[in-house]
Formats: C-alpha cells, structure tokens, sequence
C-alpha cells in the first residue's frame, strides 16, 4: 500500500511517499479503514524534527497520522457494531499505532471509531476525533453548570472553535481570546470576542468560572479565574499548580467511540462546525506540514491518498 513516511528526523523534505508496505490485518477488537482523509496537527510537526519526548512506537521510518475518515475495509473477530463498507471516524492515542492514518489504509480499535456524519465529505469528517472530542473532555472535567463563565485562548483555531461550539451548546457564557480576523467567527459561535495582544488581556481579576488556556499564555491567567474555580492548559507540562482552590488540569485527549458518536449528532444537528483550511494529496504532504508550521490556519489540514 502507499503511505507517507520519513526514515529520519527533519524538515518537512525527509516526507516521502513509500509504494510497498504490507496491508495492516485487523485483530481482535480491531477494524481496517481504507482511509479517505486523515489530519495534520502541530504535534505532528514536532515529532518529524524530532522535538518530541515520547518514542515513536516502532521507532524510524514512521507513518504518521491519527485521525481517520473512510470506509471499514475488513473487521476482525469479536468486532460488532461495523461491518464492511460502514463509513467510519476516528482516531488512534497519540503514537499507539504503528502505521498511522497517512496511509491507504489503517488498523484501529474498534471502540475508538464511530459512524462518519452523514452527508459530510471525508476531508470535513477527519477534522471532528481528535480535535472535537479535546474540547469535550476539557468540558467535561471543566463540569461547568449551564451560566457558567469560561474564557478561551486561542479560540478561532481547531480546538478552540469546538471549545466555542460546545460551550455554547452547554450554556455557558463564553469569551474568546483570538486574533483581529476571528472576531466574526468567534461571535457566530455565540462567543464574546477578546482580541489577542501582545500583552495580559485587559479582563476583570476572577471574572471567570473557569479558562481554557489552548494558546499557551501560561499561569497568568489563573488571576482572572474566581476562587474555586477551573483551568486548563494546553499540555500536561504546562499545567500550573492550583492556587485558591482553583482546579487545574491539562490536555490529554483519549479516544472514545461512544462520545465521538455523540459529537457526529451534534455536527448533523448544524451545531458544530467543521472547518478545512486545505487538502492535499499524499506527494504533497511536505507542502501541508509547511502550511501548518507558518501558523494562522483557521480548520483542519487535510491529507488524501
């Protein structure tokens, strides 16, 4: 099969396209998708140069890729809930599997994956697993009643337009933090808008019931959080002790079918939105991992075979 690989750490030239790989067999619990679309993520970036602390699963060459949009190609034995041909979203825990989803095709669990949205092209598809199901488990361990107030950083990227969308759904009164050209998306997600600075936003001292801090302005911000209330950073690195009773927590995504099916009513429902910034074909997969590293991308950047 083809997939896009790298046998070293490097710049976005060490990407190739490999032709001969072996077709992954599903086992036990597993699935094979024949893959449609898969996302890039800046995490992505970080493991190609090498900057990454974790190792890679099987070390180099690597195929990288995590989010899935496409089709059940076979089921291993004790898989119910797909059967072949079924459309299907998911995605794999961060560096759990040893081909990724830049690839013709991909094993996952089964329990990671659910049915695609219906009527969705694949590339708008691929953006939901990862991304949407951060901002609902950083809602979820959040636990914020319906008037609660939450500000989000960096709230026009990925994360953050979830973040937007399912605190609006929720209730709760959200502001975002994001850059002179989101204010128009920020607020068509029902969010007050807060433009970036180079400096502290200019916003009331506890004046939150909680922060989702996904542009990594740090600790600070725990200054504008009521006493007893919640904050989370963007990774586990990142997240700052909790002072006054303020509960802190830090990103962790982990996949989970049931709560991405959840996630797929609400995008079929119109209340979330999927949004693609480019797609690009696997022998131009260094073009997309430059795309993202030049920063301002507002939606997913979508790999195809």
């Amino acid at each position: 099969m083809r997939a896009v690989r790298y046998a070293q750490f490097g710049g976005p030239e060490v990407l190739h396209v490999v032709t001969d790989l072996p077709v992954p067999q599903p086992g036990p619990g597993q699935v094979r998708v024949r893959v449609a679309a898969s996302v890039l993520h800046p995490v992505d970036l970080m493991i190609r140069a090498g900057r990454f602390p974790a190792p890679l699963p099987m070390g180099l060459p690597y195929v990288p890729g995590w989010d899935v949009a496409g089709t059940v190609d076979a089921v291993g034995p004790s898989v119910t809930g797909f059967t072949v041909d079924d459309q299907v979203i998911g995605f794999s825990p961060w560096l759990r599997t040893t081909v990724g989803a830049h690839a013709e095709y991909v094993v996952l669990d089964a329990a990671w994956l659910t049915a695609a949205p219906d009527g969705v092209p694949a590339p708008e598809a691929a953006t939901l697993p990862t991304n949407g199901l951060t901002a609902a488990q950083v809602l979820d361990l959040l636990s914020l009643a319906a008037g609660s107030s939450v500000l989000v950083t960096g709230a026009a990227g990925q994360v953050g337009g979830f973040t937007l969308a399912l605190a609006r759904v929720a209730g709760l009164r959200v502001t975002g933090l994001a850059g002179d050209g989101d204010r128009e998306f920020v607020e068509s997600q029902g969010a007050t808008f807060v433009p970036r600075s180079d400096g502290p936003p200019g916003l009331p001292t506890g004046g939150f019931d909680a922060v989702v801090d996904l542009a990594v302005i740090g600790p600070s911000l725990l200054d504008l959080v009521r006493d007893g209330g919640g904050f989370v950073a963007a990774s586990p690195p990142l997240r700052p002790e909790p002072v006054r009773g303020i509960r802190t927590y830090a990103l962790d995504v982990l996949p989970d079918g049931t709560r991405l099916g959840e996630l797929v009513k609400r995008v079929e429902r119109g209340e979330i939105p999927l949004r693609v910034a480019g797609v690009y074909p696997f022998a131009d997969a260094a073009a997309a991992h430059e795309r993202l590293a030049r920063g301002g991308v507002r939606g997913g950047v979508v790999i195809v075979p």
